[in-house]
């Protein structure tokens, strides 16, 4: 088993409008130009943000007209172009040799809302996964999109990722059955101006002493750039907060030297893992009455 990978996290200008074919194209050969960055930086893997293709606001394909959140009118997109750009950046994923995982809106049949979703791309340029947004905010189940029903876990050079997105930081639970699948990193995907979600998304890595890979819009970077928190709650790389396109690398290494890193490995993660599963159970006081009674000094 490889003890080291290398992964690159991208703040990307992520698009609002979804009609809007010269912004969608805009956004791919954003992508794609950050995909060689990362590539020419040694990257194995390159994050990007929610809907970094485009992530619709309440607004751009309301019904209601353009000054009121309505249920979205999906057959105003541009979805031919869409998929060419997605297209594009998976071809570009194999000419490269990285893994790339990217945020778009996937279409659903018929007049069903799409999934918000994150494609996963092979270094072979071949899409071998997505993962849907399971828990969507009021405005996206209301107006916009169809939730997903599974977790997504894929392998890469021996190591195991998992996804979440955007307001799924608020709930605990996604990222405790990550740790449960024995993931070593879990991609956070945001479309969000919001310090507050990078702070839990930072503690996770804390709680479950495993990397999380934050991307989000660069517009938004000059609140909390993106960036790879490592094991035990340190950011290990984050992009420069000026609001601009941009990608740090940094390696996951289970055998590092950092005792902070190292101790969430080796120590922390096992034992955390035990405490959970009956450690307790064979120095519990039964029956004892200074044990059970609870009014008594």
């Amino acid at each position: 088993m490889s003890g080291k990978i290398r992964v690159a996290v991208a703040q990307s200008t992520v698009p609002e409008d979804p009609s809007d074919s010269g912004a969608l194209r805009a956004s791919g050969r954003e992508i794609r130009a950050l995909m060689r960055r990362a590539s020419a930086a040694g990257a194995r893997l390159v994050q990007f943000p929610e809907g970094a293709i485009t992530y619709p606001s309440k607004y751009a394909l309301s019904s209601a007209g353009p000054d009121q959140v309505g249920p979205a009118d999906w057959s105003r997109a541009a979805w031919p172009v869409m998929r060419e750009e997605a297209e594009a950046i998976a071809e570009l994923a194999g000419e490269l040799g990285i893994w790339t995982v990217f945020g778009s809106p996937h279409q659903l049949s018929g007049a069903r809302r799409p999934h918000n979703s994150l494609y996963v791309v092979s270094d072979q340029g071949q899409l071998v996964d997505r993962y849907d947004k399971r828990f969507l905010s009021h405005t996206e189940l209301q107006f916009l999109y169809t939730p997903g029903t599974r977790p997504l876990v894929f392998e890469v050079d021996g190591f195991r990722f998992g996804c979440a997105v955007c307001v799924e930081v608020s709930f605990p639970e996604l990222f405790a059955e990550y740790e449960r699948l024995d993931v070593d990193c879990v991609l956070v995907s945001v479309m969000v101006d919001d310090a507050a979600r990078a702070t839990v998304a930072q503690a996770y890595a804390t709680l479950y002493c495993y990397w999380v890979g934050y991307s989000l819009p660069a517009q938004f970077s000059a609140t909390v750039p993106a960036g790879l928190v490592a094991p035990g709650g340190q950011w290990a790389a984050r992009c420069a907060g000026d609001g601009q396109p941009g990608v740090v690398v940094a390696d996951l290494d289970r055998h590092t030297a950092d005792p902070t890193i190292d101790v969430a490995l080796r120590l922390a993660r096992p034992w955390r893992r035990s405490a959970r599963s009956g450690l307790y159970d064979a120095h519990v006081a039964h029956g004892d009455p200074r044990s059970e009674t609870h009014t008594a000094f």
